[in-house]
Protein backbone atom coordinates (compact mmCIF):
# COMPACT_ATOMS: atom_id res chain seq x y z
CA UNK A 1 0.00 0.00 0.00
CA UNK A 2 1.29 3.58 -1.10
CA UNK A 3 0.48 6.92 1.32
CA UNK A 4 -2.48 8.67 0.94
CA UNK A 5 -2.23 11.09 -1.24
CA UNK A 6 -1.33 14.59 0.50
CA UNK A 7 -3.38 17.51 1.42
CA UNK A 8 -2.91 20.26 -1.83
CA UNK A 9 -0.89 22.52 -1.47
CA UNK A 10 -2.59 25.75 -0.39
CA UNK A 11 -3.23 27.72 -3.47
CA UNK A 12 -1.81 31.10 -1.82
CA UNK A 13 1.63 28.88 0.01
CA UNK A 14 2.92 25.72 1.09
CA UNK A 15 1.71 22.55 2.46
CA UNK A 16 -1.37 22.45 4.95
CA UNK A 17 -0.25 23.94 8.39
CA UNK A 18 0.45 27.69 9.18
CA UNK A 19 4.13 28.61 11.36
CA UNK A 20 5.43 31.46 13.03
CA UNK A 21 8.07 33.46 12.56
CA UNK A 22 11.10 32.32 14.99
CA UNK A 23 11.68 35.19 17.26
CA UNK A 24 15.73 35.77 16.45
CA UNK A 25 15.23 35.74 13.12
CA UNK A 26 11.88 38.42 13.61
CA UNK A 27 14.96 40.44 15.53
CA UNK A 28 17.31 40.63 12.38
CA UNK A 29 14.35 41.57 10.19
CA UNK A 30 13.54 44.65 12.52
CA UNK A 31 17.03 45.89 13.27
CA UNK A 32 18.83 45.00 9.94
CA UNK A 33 16.23 45.44 7.17
CA UNK A 34 13.54 47.54 8.74
CA UNK A 35 10.99 45.57 8.97
CA UNK A 36 8.76 45.29 11.99
CA UNK A 37 7.16 41.53 12.29
CA UNK A 38 3.90 42.14 13.56
CA UNK A 39 1.28 39.87 14.45
CA UNK A 40 -1.05 39.31 11.99
CA UNK A 41 -4.67 39.94 11.67
CA UNK A 42 -5.80 39.91 8.39
CA UNK A 43 -6.54 36.75 7.86
CA UNK A 44 -5.49 34.77 4.27
CA UNK A 45 -5.76 36.19 0.99
CA UNK A 46 -8.85 35.90 -0.81
CA UNK A 47 -9.30 33.45 -4.10
CA UNK A 48 -9.12 35.59 -7.25
CA UNK A 49 -11.99 36.11 -9.57
CA UNK A 50 -10.61 34.38 -12.51
CA UNK A 51 -11.77 35.33 -16.21
CA UNK A 52 -14.66 32.39 -17.43
CA UNK A 53 -13.01 29.36 -18.93
CA UNK A 54 -12.16 29.53 -22.27
CA UNK A 55 -13.25 25.31 -22.70
CA UNK A 56 -17.02 26.58 -21.10
CA UNK A 57 -19.31 24.71 -22.86
CA UNK A 58 -16.66 23.57 -25.15
CA UNK A 59 -16.77 20.06 -27.24
CA UNK A 60 -13.56 19.15 -26.13
CA UNK A 61 -14.32 19.75 -22.32
CA UNK A 62 -17.15 16.66 -23.34
CA UNK A 63 -14.76 14.67 -24.87
CA UNK A 64 -12.13 14.86 -22.07
CA UNK A 65 -14.92 13.99 -19.97
CA UNK A 66 -15.64 10.56 -22.26
CA UNK A 67 -12.15 9.15 -22.20
CA UNK A 68 -11.10 10.14 -18.79
CA UNK A 69 -14.16 10.15 -16.49
CA UNK A 70 -16.56 12.86 -15.62
CA UNK A 71 -15.01 13.31 -12.31
CA UNK A 72 -11.67 13.71 -13.76
CA UNK A 73 -11.79 16.83 -15.40
CA UNK A 74 -13.00 20.33 -13.97
CA UNK A 75 -13.20 24.11 -14.94
CA UNK A 76 -14.20 24.89 -11.38
CA UNK A 77 -12.31 27.65 -10.06
CA UNK A 78 -10.75 26.35 -7.15
CA UNK A 79 -9.24 23.60 -8.78
CA UNK A 80 -8.19 26.02 -11.91
CA UNK A 81 -6.14 28.54 -8.86
CA UNK A 82 -4.44 25.46 -7.43
CA UNK A 83 -3.52 24.85 -11.07
CA UNK A 84 -2.44 28.00 -12.22
CA UNK A 85 1.22 27.85 -11.17
CA UNK A 86 3.86 26.60 -8.94
CA UNK A 87 5.50 28.15 -5.98
CA UNK A 88 8.35 30.37 -6.94
CA UNK A 89 8.31 34.10 -5.19
CA UNK A 90 6.80 35.57 -7.99
CA UNK A 91 4.15 32.91 -8.68
CA UNK A 92 3.03 33.32 -5.45
CA UNK A 93 3.16 37.46 -5.82
CA UNK A 94 1.01 36.31 -8.87
CA UNK A 95 -1.51 33.99 -6.92
CA UNK A 96 -1.92 36.52 -3.67
CA UNK A 97 -2.73 39.23 -5.88
CA UNK A 98 -4.54 37.53 -8.60
CA UNK A 99 -2.86 38.90 -11.45
CA UNK A 100 -2.83 34.80 -12.92
CA UNK A 101 -3.92 33.14 -15.66
CA UNK A 102 -5.14 30.47 -14.64
CA UNK A 103 -5.87 26.95 -17.02
CA UNK A 104 -9.29 26.42 -18.25
CA UNK A 105 -9.52 23.06 -16.82
CA UNK A 106 -8.16 20.48 -14.90
CA UNK A 107 -8.25 17.02 -16.30
CA UNK A 108 -7.05 13.57 -14.72
CA UNK A 109 -6.27 10.65 -16.44
CA UNK A 110 -5.75 7.57 -14.99
CA UNK A 111 -3.20 5.56 -17.35
CA UNK A 112 -0.82 5.91 -20.12
CA UNK A 113 -3.50 5.39 -22.48
CA UNK A 114 -5.98 7.96 -21.42
CA UNK A 115 -2.93 10.32 -21.48
CA UNK A 116 -2.32 9.78 -24.83
CA UNK A 117 -5.74 10.11 -26.06
CA UNK A 118 -6.45 12.99 -24.17
CA UNK A 119 -2.59 14.48 -25.80
CA UNK A 120 -3.79 13.64 -29.38
CA UNK A 121 -7.57 14.98 -28.05
CA UNK A 122 -5.88 18.54 -27.34
CA UNK A 123 -3.49 18.86 -30.33
CA UNK A 124 -6.90 18.80 -32.24
CA UNK A 125 -8.34 21.00 -30.69
CA UNK A 126 -5.20 23.66 -30.08
CA UNK A 127 -5.47 23.28 -26.41
CA UNK A 128 -2.08 23.92 -24.54
CA UNK A 129 -1.38 21.35 -21.88
CA UNK A 130 0.76 21.66 -19.23
CA UNK A 131 2.19 18.40 -17.42
CA UNK A 132 1.08 18.93 -13.62
CA UNK A 133 2.29 16.55 -10.38
CA UNK A 134 3.52 18.66 -7.24
CA UNK A 135 3.49 22.03 -8.44
CA UNK A 136 6.49 22.58 -6.40
CA UNK A 137 8.32 24.44 -9.35
CA UNK A 138 10.21 27.68 -8.22
CA UNK A 139 11.48 28.83 -11.94
CA UNK A 140 7.71 28.96 -13.40
CA UNK A 141 7.68 25.60 -15.02
CA UNK A 142 4.00 24.62 -14.56
CA UNK A 143 2.94 28.28 -14.98
CA UNK A 144 -0.87 27.58 -17.41
CA UNK A 145 0.30 29.46 -20.40
CA UNK A 146 -1.47 29.19 -23.95
CA UNK A 147 1.43 29.87 -26.01
CA UNK A 148 -0.41 30.27 -29.41
CA UNK A 149 -3.18 28.24 -28.51
CA UNK A 150 -6.95 29.02 -27.94
CA UNK A 151 -6.80 27.81 -24.44
CA UNK A 152 -5.19 25.55 -21.92
CA UNK A 153 -5.26 22.76 -19.78
CA UNK A 154 -3.33 21.43 -16.19
CA UNK A 155 -2.99 17.67 -17.02
CA UNK A 156 -2.76 16.80 -13.15
CA UNK A 157 -1.02 13.11 -12.99
CA UNK A 158 -1.97 12.18 -9.51
CA UNK A 159 -3.87 9.28 -10.41
CA UNK A 160 -0.63 7.88 -12.08
CA UNK A 161 0.65 6.91 -8.24
CA UNK A 162 1.71 3.14 -8.15
CA UNK A 163 4.82 1.36 -7.67
CA UNK A 164 4.82 -1.10 -10.80
CA UNK A 165 7.09 -3.65 -10.10
CA UNK A 166 10.33 -4.51 -7.72
CA UNK A 167 13.10 -6.24 -8.64
CA UNK A 168 15.30 -6.83 -5.58
CA UNK A 169 17.84 -9.21 -7.13
CA UNK A 170 18.80 -6.28 -9.45
CA UNK A 171 17.96 -3.40 -7.01
CA UNK A 172 15.42 -1.11 -9.12
CA UNK A 173 11.79 -0.50 -9.18
CA UNK A 174 9.39 0.77 -11.45
CA UNK A 175 7.27 3.76 -10.25
CA UNK A 176 4.28 5.74 -11.79
CA UNK A 177 5.47 9.49 -12.53
CA UNK A 178 2.20 10.75 -10.11
CA UNK A 179 3.47 9.12 -6.84
CA UNK A 180 4.81 11.74 -4.42
CA UNK A 181 8.08 11.34 -2.59
CA UNK A 182 6.63 10.19 0.78
CA UNK A 183 4.38 7.54 -1.43
CA UNK A 184 7.26 6.25 -3.18
CA UNK A 185 9.14 5.78 -0.10
CA UNK A 186 6.67 3.93 1.41
CA UNK A 187 5.84 1.93 -1.49
CA UNK A 188 9.70 1.03 -0.97
CA UNK A 189 9.93 1.09 2.88
CA UNK A 190 7.58 -2.24 2.28
CA UNK A 191 10.32 -4.17 1.33
CA UNK A 192 13.20 -2.72 3.12
CA UNK A 193 14.30 -0.19 0.37
CA UNK A 194 14.51 3.35 -0.27
CA UNK A 195 15.05 5.85 -3.30
CA UNK A 196 17.32 8.20 -1.15
CA UNK A 197 15.83 10.99 -3.24
CA UNK A 198 14.94 14.30 -0.23
CA UNK A 199 15.02 17.29 -2.03
CA UNK A 200 13.02 19.88 0.66
CA UNK A 201 10.07 19.66 -1.86
CA UNK A 202 9.79 16.08 -0.97
CA UNK A 203 6.45 16.34 0.44
CA UNK A 204 4.86 17.42 -2.17
CA UNK A 205 6.68 17.05 -5.48
CA UNK A 206 6.57 13.49 -7.52
CA UNK A 207 8.43 10.91 -9.55
CA UNK A 208 7.72 12.71 -12.92
CA UNK A 209 8.62 15.82 -11.55
CA UNK A 210 11.65 14.45 -10.31
CA UNK A 211 12.42 13.21 -13.51
CA UNK A 212 11.30 16.32 -15.99
CA UNK A 213 13.49 18.79 -13.76
CA UNK A 214 16.70 16.45 -12.75
CA UNK A 215 15.97 17.14 -9.17
CA UNK A 216 18.93 16.21 -6.85
CA UNK A 217 17.91 15.29 -3.18
CA UNK A 218 19.70 16.94 -0.38
CA UNK A 219 21.42 13.25 0.07
CA UNK A 220 22.73 13.91 -3.38
CA UNK A 221 26.44 13.33 -2.29
CA UNK A 222 25.29 9.64 -0.91
CA UNK A 223 22.89 8.45 -3.64
CA UNK A 224 22.97 10.67 -6.72
CA UNK A 225 20.87 13.15 -8.20
CA UNK A 226 17.66 12.01 -9.45
CA UNK A 227 19.11 11.18 -13.00
CA UNK A 228 21.34 9.62 -11.43
CA UNK A 229 19.20 7.18 -10.66
CA UNK A 230 16.71 6.37 -13.54
CA UNK A 231 17.52 3.57 -15.98
CA UNK A 232 14.68 3.22 -17.94
CA UNK A 233 11.72 5.76 -18.71
CA UNK A 234 8.28 6.09 -20.74
CA UNK A 235 7.29 9.10 -22.51
CA UNK A 236 3.85 9.70 -23.85
CA UNK A 237 4.02 12.49 -26.91
CA UNK A 238 1.43 14.04 -29.06
CA UNK A 239 2.87 11.60 -31.44
CA UNK A 240 3.47 8.40 -30.36
CA UNK A 241 5.40 7.02 -26.53
CA UNK A 242 9.49 7.36 -26.09
CA UNK A 243 10.31 4.12 -24.27
CA UNK A 244 13.51 3.89 -22.72
CA UNK A 245 14.59 0.41 -21.23
CA UNK A 246 16.08 0.08 -17.94
CA UNK A 247 19.13 -1.86 -18.94
CA UNK A 248 22.25 -0.99 -16.31
CA UNK A 249 24.50 0.75 -19.51
CA UNK A 250 24.19 0.55 -23.39
CA UNK A 251 26.18 2.26 -26.33
CA UNK A 252 22.89 2.30 -28.60
CA UNK A 253 23.65 5.68 -29.56
CA UNK A 254 23.06 8.80 -27.51
CA UNK A 255 21.07 8.50 -24.82
CA UNK A 256 17.26 9.27 -25.37
CA UNK A 257 16.40 8.59 -21.98
CA UNK A 258 18.99 12.09 -20.96
CA UNK A 259 17.30 13.76 -23.57
CA UNK A 260 14.03 12.77 -21.86
CA UNK A 261 15.44 13.75 -18.30
CA UNK A 262 15.18 17.48 -17.80
CA UNK A 263 12.81 18.01 -20.94
CA UNK A 264 9.97 19.90 -18.16
CA UNK A 265 7.28 18.70 -20.10
CA UNK A 266 8.28 20.18 -23.57
CA UNK A 267 8.33 16.52 -25.37
CA UNK A 268 5.71 15.19 -23.63
CA UNK A 269 4.48 13.61 -20.52
CA UNK A 270 6.67 11.12 -18.38
CA UNK A 271 4.45 8.47 -16.91
CA UNK A 272 6.96 6.47 -15.08
CA UNK A 273 10.73 5.38 -14.75
CA UNK A 274 12.81 2.69 -13.27
CA UNK A 275 15.10 3.75 -10.97
CA UNK A 276 18.10 2.04 -8.68
CA UNK A 277 17.12 1.94 -5.19
CA UNK A 278 18.92 0.91 -1.87
CA UNK A 279 18.76 -1.43 1.02
CA UNK A 280 16.75 1.07 3.56
CA UNK A 281 19.35 2.41 6.01
CA UNK A 282 19.00 1.12 9.99
CA UNK A 283 21.39 4.01 11.41
CA UNK A 284 21.38 7.39 10.30
CA UNK A 285 24.10 9.66 11.78
CA UNK A 286 24.00 13.26 11.28
CA UNK A 287 26.44 15.57 13.10
CA UNK A 288 27.40 19.41 12.69
CA UNK A 289 31.22 21.10 12.55
CA UNK A 290 32.00 24.78 12.53
CA UNK A 291 34.32 26.02 10.37
CA UNK A 292 36.73 29.44 11.03
CA UNK A 293 36.05 31.16 7.31
CA UNK A 294 34.19 29.69 4.47
CA UNK A 295 37.15 28.85 2.65
CA UNK A 296 38.77 26.52 5.06
CA UNK A 297 35.34 24.50 5.08
CA UNK A 298 35.17 24.73 1.24
CA UNK A 299 38.88 22.89 1.21
CA UNK A 300 37.39 20.18 3.22
CA UNK A 301 34.63 19.19 1.65
CA UNK A 302 36.71 19.06 -1.24
CA UNK A 303 39.42 16.54 0.22
CA UNK A 304 36.54 14.85 1.62
CA UNK A 305 34.93 14.16 -1.74
CA UNK A 306 37.80 13.73 -3.68
CA UNK A 307 39.59 11.61 -1.46
CA UNK A 308 36.07 9.28 -1.54
CA UNK A 309 35.18 9.33 1.93
CA UNK A 310 32.03 12.58 1.79
CA UNK A 311 29.19 12.05 3.74
CA UNK A 312 25.84 11.56 1.88
CA UNK A 313 24.62 14.89 3.02
CA UNK A 314 27.23 17.60 3.08
CA UNK A 315 26.23 21.13 3.73
CA UNK A 316 28.40 23.85 4.56
CA UNK A 317 27.05 27.36 5.14
CA UNK A 318 28.24 30.73 4.75
CA UNK A 319 28.81 33.09 7.35
CA UNK A 320 25.57 34.75 6.55
CA UNK A 321 23.94 31.93 6.38
CA UNK A 322 25.38 30.49 9.20
CA UNK A 323 24.40 33.88 11.48
CA UNK A 324 20.69 33.81 10.21
CA UNK A 325 20.45 30.30 11.57
CA UNK A 326 21.46 30.33 14.57
CA UNK A 327 19.51 33.31 15.10
CA UNK A 328 16.47 31.15 14.49
CA UNK A 329 17.47 28.50 16.49
CA UNK A 330 18.51 30.78 19.60
CA UNK A 331 16.69 30.15 22.68
CA UNK A 332 18.98 32.17 25.07
CA UNK A 333 20.06 29.24 27.29
CA UNK A 334 23.32 28.82 29.45
CA UNK A 335 24.28 25.98 27.24
CA UNK A 336 24.10 27.94 24.27
CA UNK A 337 25.63 31.04 25.84
CA UNK A 338 28.86 29.22 27.13
CA UNK A 339 28.43 27.37 23.31
CA UNK A 340 28.84 30.76 21.38
CA UNK A 341 31.39 32.39 23.64
CA UNK A 342 33.65 28.87 23.00
CA UNK A 343 33.39 28.76 19.33
CA UNK A 344 34.48 33.13 19.60
CA UNK A 345 37.50 31.93 21.98
CA UNK A 346 38.46 29.59 19.47
CA UNK A 347 37.97 32.43 16.35
CA UNK A 348 34.42 31.36 14.86
CA UNK A 349 32.57 34.24 15.70
CA UNK A 350 32.14 34.52 12.34
CA UNK A 351 31.90 30.69 11.63
CA UNK A 352 30.30 28.77 8.98
CA UNK A 353 28.01 25.76 9.93
CA UNK A 354 28.15 22.11 7.74
CA UNK A 355 26.27 19.27 8.20
CA UNK A 356 27.18 16.14 8.00
CA UNK A 357 24.92 13.37 7.75
CA UNK A 358 25.80 9.68 6.55
CA UNK A 359 22.51 7.82 5.63
CA UNK A 360 24.02 4.42 4.26
CA UNK A 361 24.30 0.97 5.22
CA UNK A 362 25.61 1.23 8.93
CA UNK A 363 28.93 -1.57 8.38
CA UNK A 364 30.48 1.17 6.03
CA UNK A 365 29.36 4.18 7.64
CA UNK A 366 31.70 3.74 10.60
CA UNK A 367 34.49 3.73 8.80
CA UNK A 368 33.55 6.38 6.27
CA UNK A 369 32.94 8.69 8.83
CA UNK A 370 35.72 7.93 11.29
CA UNK A 371 37.93 8.63 7.81
CA UNK A 372 35.61 12.10 7.36
CA UNK A 373 35.88 13.34 11.17
CA UNK A 374 40.02 12.80 10.62
CA UNK A 375 40.43 14.76 6.86
CA UNK A 376 37.61 17.80 8.72
CA UNK A 377 39.84 18.16 12.12
CA UNK A 378 42.98 18.63 9.26
CA UNK A 379 41.46 21.50 8.28
CA UNK A 380 40.89 22.52 12.18
CA UNK A 381 36.87 22.29 11.99
CA UNK A 382 35.11 22.03 15.85
CA UNK A 383 33.33 19.01 16.21
CA UNK A 384 29.35 20.49 17.50
CA UNK A 385 28.22 17.40 18.01
CA UNK A 386 25.25 15.23 16.79
CA UNK A 387 22.22 17.69 18.15
CA UNK A 388 22.49 20.32 15.40
CA UNK A 389 22.79 17.64 12.42
CA UNK A 390 19.42 16.08 14.37
CA UNK A 391 17.97 19.44 14.54
CA UNK A 392 18.31 19.79 10.59
CA UNK A 393 17.01 16.67 10.10
CA UNK A 394 14.01 17.25 11.98
CA UNK A 395 13.62 20.62 9.90
CA UNK A 396 14.79 20.25 6.57
CA UNK A 397 11.76 20.84 4.53
CA UNK A 398 10.30 23.43 7.03
CA UNK A 399 11.81 26.47 4.69
CA UNK A 400 8.95 26.52 2.22
CA UNK A 401 6.57 26.68 5.30
CA UNK A 402 8.24 29.63 7.02
CA UNK A 403 8.02 31.24 3.43
CA UNK A 404 4.51 31.89 3.64
CA UNK A 405 4.39 33.44 7.26
CA UNK A 406 7.72 35.96 5.52
CA UNK A 407 5.38 36.64 2.37
CA UNK A 408 2.67 37.88 5.20
CA UNK A 409 5.18 40.37 6.59
CA UNK A 410 5.84 41.43 3.23
CA UNK A 411 9.31 40.25 3.48
CA UNK A 412 11.51 39.26 -0.43
CA UNK A 413 12.22 36.09 0.35
CA UNK A 414 13.82 33.79 -1.99
CA UNK A 415 16.50 31.09 -3.36
CA UNK A 416 18.29 30.65 -6.48
CA UNK A 417 21.27 28.17 -7.14
CA UNK A 418 24.19 27.39 -9.37
CA UNK A 419 27.36 25.20 -9.67
CA UNK A 420 30.82 25.45 -10.68
CA UNK A 421 34.08 23.87 -10.63
CA UNK A 422 36.19 23.82 -7.27
CA UNK A 423 38.49 26.29 -8.56
CA UNK A 424 36.22 29.49 -9.53
CA UNK A 425 33.49 28.64 -6.37
CA UNK A 426 34.96 31.28 -4.33
CA UNK A 427 34.65 33.93 -6.83
CA UNK A 428 31.48 32.62 -8.04
CA UNK A 429 30.39 32.84 -4.07
CA UNK A 430 31.63 36.44 -4.15
CA UNK A 431 30.17 37.31 -7.67
CA UNK A 432 26.39 36.53 -6.96
CA UNK A 433 26.31 38.22 -3.46
CA UNK A 434 27.80 41.17 -4.56
CA UNK A 435 25.19 41.24 -7.18
CA UNK A 436 22.34 40.77 -5.36
CA UNK A 437 23.61 43.22 -2.75
CA UNK A 438 23.82 45.62 -5.48
CA UNK A 439 20.77 45.17 -7.06
CA UNK A 440 18.78 45.17 -3.55
CA UNK A 441 19.21 48.87 -2.37
CA UNK A 442 17.25 50.12 0.19
CA UNK A 443 17.15 51.02 4.21
CA UNK A 444 18.10 48.09 5.17
CA UNK A 445 21.00 45.88 3.52
CA UNK A 446 19.53 42.14 2.61
CA UNK A 447 20.22 39.32 4.01
CA UNK A 448 21.98 37.32 1.37
CA UNK A 449 23.34 33.67 3.05
CA UNK A 450 24.98 30.67 0.69
CA UNK A 451 25.38 27.17 1.21
CA UNK A 452 27.41 24.36 -0.72
CA UNK A 453 24.95 21.21 -0.75
CA UNK A 454 25.47 18.87 -3.63
CA UNK A 455 29.76 17.58 -4.06
CA UNK A 456 31.01 16.57 -7.37
CA UNK A 457 34.66 15.62 -7.44
CA UNK A 458 35.36 18.49 -10.05
CA UNK A 459 33.01 20.94 -8.21
CA UNK A 460 29.64 21.70 -5.88
CA UNK A 461 26.38 23.58 -6.26
CA UNK A 462 25.91 26.94 -4.22
CA UNK A 463 22.47 27.66 -2.61
CA UNK A 464 21.73 31.47 -2.26
CA UNK A 465 18.77 32.18 0.20
CA UNK A 466 17.60 36.10 -0.25
CA UNK A 467 15.92 37.85 2.62
CA UNK A 468 15.05 41.86 1.68
CA UNK A 469 12.35 44.30 1.99
CA UNK A 470 10.00 43.97 -0.79
CA UNK A 471 9.23 47.49 -1.58
CA UNK A 472 6.41 48.79 -3.67
CA UNK A 473 6.81 47.03 -6.47
CA UNK A 474 8.43 43.42 -5.36
CA UNK A 475 7.62 41.51 -8.83
CA UNK A 476 10.17 44.44 -10.11
CA UNK A 477 12.44 44.31 -7.71
CA UNK A 478 13.03 40.65 -7.34
CA UNK A 479 13.52 40.38 -11.31
CA UNK A 480 15.89 43.18 -11.30
CA UNK A 481 18.11 41.32 -8.75
CA UNK A 482 17.58 37.55 -10.74
CA UNK A 483 18.49 39.10 -13.81
CA UNK A 484 21.75 40.30 -11.78
CA UNK A 485 22.73 37.09 -10.26
CA UNK A 486 22.11 35.35 -13.62
CA UNK A 487 24.13 37.49 -15.65
CA UNK A 488 27.13 37.36 -12.35
CA UNK A 489 26.79 33.50 -12.59
CA UNK A 490 27.42 33.06 -16.20
CA UNK A 491 30.35 35.78 -16.21
CA UNK A 492 31.90 33.69 -13.82
CA UNK A 493 31.38 30.33 -14.98
CA UNK A 494 28.37 29.08 -13.16
CA UNK A 495 25.74 26.76 -14.64
CA UNK A 496 22.43 28.89 -14.71
CA UNK A 497 20.48 25.87 -12.56
CA UNK A 498 22.08 23.10 -10.92
CA UNK A 499 18.98 21.25 -10.07
CA UNK A 500 15.84 23.86 -9.81
CA UNK A 501 15.71 23.24 -13.81
CA UNK A 502 14.77 25.88 -16.50
CA UNK A 503 11.16 26.69 -16.62
CA UNK A 504 10.02 30.47 -18.03
CA UNK A 505 13.08 32.18 -15.73
CA UNK A 506 16.13 30.43 -16.74
CA UNK A 507 15.13 30.22 -20.87
CA UNK A 508 16.39 33.64 -21.91
CA UNK A 509 19.88 32.32 -21.12
CA UNK A 510 19.66 28.65 -22.11
CA UNK A 511 21.35 29.26 -25.15
CA UNK A 512 24.53 31.02 -23.29
CA UNK A 513 24.57 27.64 -21.28
CA UNK A 514 24.07 24.55 -24.01
CA UNK A 515 24.63 27.19 -27.10
CA UNK A 516 22.74 28.27 -29.58
CA UNK A 517 23.14 24.91 -31.49
CA UNK A 518 22.19 22.80 -29.24
CA UNK A 519 18.99 24.82 -28.31
CA UNK A 520 18.35 24.36 -32.01
CA UNK A 521 18.27 21.02 -31.67
CA UNK A 522 16.57 20.75 -29.09
CA UNK A 523 13.58 22.65 -30.54
CA UNK A 524 13.62 19.99 -33.79
CA UNK A 525 13.21 17.17 -31.66
CA UNK A 526 10.20 19.13 -29.76
CA UNK A 527 8.55 19.63 -32.99
CA UNK A 528 8.66 16.31 -34.33
CA UNK A 529 7.38 14.95 -31.14
CA UNK A 530 4.69 17.46 -31.05
CA UNK A 531 4.32 19.24 -34.03
CA UNK A 532 1.35 21.39 -33.11
CA UNK A 533 3.49 22.99 -30.06
CA UNK A 534 0.87 22.36 -27.38
CA UNK A 535 3.18 21.08 -24.48
CA UNK A 536 3.90 23.38 -22.38
CA UNK A 537 4.99 26.47 -23.97
CA UNK A 538 6.64 29.26 -22.63
CA UNK A 539 9.55 26.74 -20.89
CA UNK A 540 12.52 25.02 -21.42
CA UNK A 541 12.55 26.05 -25.45
CA UNK A 542 12.03 29.40 -27.81
CA UNK A 543 8.57 28.81 -29.27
Amino acid sequence: MTEPVPPPLRWWGWGDRDTSIPAGLAHLLRDELRIPVLPSDAGRPQPPALAPSALGGDGLVAELRELCGDGAVTTDDEARVRHAGGRSYLDLLALRSGEIAAPDAVVSPAGEEAVATVLRACARASCAVVPFGGGTSVVGGVRALRGRHRAVIALHLHRLDQGRAVDPVSMTATLQAGMTGPQAEAFLAERGLTLGHFPQSFEYATIGGFAATRSAGQASSGYGRFDDLVLGLRLVTPTGEIVVAGHPASAAGPSVRDLVLGSEGRLGVITEVTVKVRRRPTQPRYEAWSFAAFGDGVAAIRDLVQGRVAPDVARLSDPEETRVGMAMAAHGGAVERIGRRYLRLRGHQRGCLLIAGWDSDALLTGARQSEARAVLRRHQAIPLGAAPGRAWLRQRYHGPYLRDALLDADVLVETLETATDWATLHRLHEAVTDALRAALPGEGAPLIGCHVSHVYPSGASLYFTVLAAAGSDPRARWTAAKRSACEAILENCGTITHHHAVGTDHRPYLDREISPGAVAALCALARQVDPTEIMNPGKLLPD
